[in-house]
């Protein structure tokens, strides 16, 4: 049996897939923190035609954001603060950083060649 083991990069770029998890994500930037409700409550907000996201569904969001290591959650008494923790993303911004360099190149070779053809 092959054991896969997903990286880093694979969890950090599945967890911002979703357009509800970037739209936490950015919440908790822009906040600093928030509760698990407040986050919810915020949601709801940012979608008023859409029915609400239950807390169950937004705690589903907030533990795959947790397992790709994007946000940490600490618990005091009932209440769970959630804060960005942005190391994941800043290793796929270097991931892109580097492929944006190469194909840059590419594309720019590519335009000399096209200009040199008479």
């Amino acid at each position: 049996m092959v054991k896969y083991q997903e990286s880093s990069l694979d969890r950090t770029f599945g967890a911002l897939a979703e357009p509800t998890r970037r739209a936490i994500l950015a919440l908790l930037c822009e906040r600093r923190d928030a509760s698990v409700s407040e986050v919810a409550r915020e949601l709801a907000k940012a979608r008023p035609r859409t029915r609400p996201m239950s807390l169950p569904a937004v705690m589903k969001h907030l533990d795959t954001l947790a397992t790709a290591g994007l946000i940490s959650r600490t618990k005091t008494g009932r209440t769970v603060t959630c804060r960005p923790t942005l190391g994941p993303m800043e290793e796929a911004m270097r991931w892109l950083d580097e492929h944006q360099r190469f194909w840059s190149e590419r594309l720019d070779n590519l335009a000399k060649l096209v200009e040199e053809k008479p």
